[in-house]
């Protein structure tokens, strides 16, 4: 009878073992097996979600087999409490291992809603845009202007930002701002904090695209930009052409600012800077709008007109018609491109340009070649305005 007893016991206790061996090998397999999610998704995990609130989240979007497993395995290994809040890109067949890394390891958030701050010449502008997990790339959703004189913020942007965990921010520097440009822009920028106490020197921010967070001073985000540019103007330094006539890279600077404001188009930024340097080497003026405008604004906007002939003859620092040289200071903040361009130029025989009616510029050699490129603008701008 005892041995009986033992025997069914025994018996038992070996089917059991068996049983949560099995199980544990199972659930050590599946915990690191391929996940059933078929497309990518945006996992948002809120501040205070637990990971049983996160699991059930997985399993609602299909992309675990077991929210139960998903919290054994973060108890198992020890990250339970180590939830980051944020916006996760999940890919497709992502493992609940994987999956758990992503969510708790943190960083920036990888998905979901971008609020971009964009700063143009012309214009400023508030764009909200989200990640559609399955393409991978960012779809804009709603945007507004922060300078009209009635801010209307859409209900699309404020829906996706409230609805977001934690929402990416990015301030876009357009190439060829000028520095009041982007100290009226962050001064609009309401989840930075503190004051910009003066404009920053024309030309020492570099266009970029910057990540913020909300809270962060608005004097460290100019901090950013004016190291950033200072790296970019010492490589260019550096590894500019030897008989480039600029003595300092201040002078470079102020030479890739006139390149920048005058063609927007990246192939012909070198050929541009082939002008103003055989002008240079020449001892010709250098007789470009954009100087003129700047003496007018000081940068401060756009001049929103045509130039007038007594501006054109005005005696002012700026003014390239009349001085002999570079204007004292650039006159915007050339890009990394403007900046390399005018470090290293084409080699021409140009001397002129003007625009050619495709955004572009035609270039001439000598004055007679010139005359005719204005000549067919002119036709061209009539055309237009007709």
């Amino acid at each position: 009878m005892m041995r009986s007893v033992v025997s069914n016991l025994l018996t038992f206790l070996i089917v059991a073992l068996v049983i949560v061996a099995g199980a544990i090998f199972w659930g050590q397999r599946t915990f690191v097996a391929q996940g059933p999610l078929e497309q990518a998704i945006c996992l948002r995990v809120a501040p205070g979600d637990s990971v049983a609130v996160v699991a059930q989240r997985l399993e609602d979007e299909d992309a675990i087999v077991s929210p139960g497993l998903f919290r054994i395995g973060s108890n198992y290994t020890g990250r339970t409490e180590d939830l980051k809040f944020g916006n996760y890109l999940v890919p497709a067949g992502a493992t609940m291992d994987e999956i758990l890394d992503t969510v708790t390891q943190g960083g920036a958030s990888t998905c979901g809603a971008e609020i971009n701050f964009r700063v143009g010449v012309t214009s400023i502008s508030v764009v909200a845009r989200e990640l559609n997990p399955t393409t991978g790339r960012y779809e804009e959703v709603a945007e507004y202007d922060p300078t009209a004189e009635e801010v209307v913020i859409p209900e699309e942007f404020t829906a996706l930002v409230e609805g977001d965990a934690v929402p990416r921010y990015r301030i876009t520097l357009a190439e060829g701002v000028t520095s009041w440009q982007v100290r009226d822009a962050l001064q609009r920028v309401d989840i930075l904090s503190g004051e910009i106490a003066q404009v920053p020197a024309e030309g020492s921010l570099n266009p970029n695209s910057y990540e913020v967070s909300p809270g962060d001073t608005r004097a460290s985000v100019i901090e950013r930009m004016q190291r950033a540019q200072e790296d970019i103007l010492a490589a260019a330094w550096a590894e500019r052409d030897e008989d480039v006539p600029v003595e300092s890279p201040e002078e470079l600077l102020i030479l890739a600012s006139l390149i920048e404001k005058e063609t927007g188009v990246a192939a012909e930024r070198a050929q541009v800077a082939s002008v103003f340097v055989n002008r240079l080497r020449q001892g010709m003026r250098l007789q470009t709008d954009p100087t003129v405008i700047y003496g007018i604004t000081n940068g401060e906007g756009v001049l929103g007109r045509g130039l007038r002939r007594s501006e054109l003859d005005a005696s002012t620092p700026y003014n390239t018609y009349v001085i002999d040289a570079l204007p004292p200071t650039p006159i915007a903040n050339p890009g990394r491109e403007a900046i390399m361009a005018a470090a290293q130029p084409d080699e021409t025989p140009y001397i002129y340009f003007v625009a050619d009616g495709t955004g572009g510029h035609a270039f001439a050699e000598t004055l007679e070649e010139h005359n005719a490129n204005v000549a067919r603008w002119r036709e061209i701008e009539a055309q237009r305005n007709q």
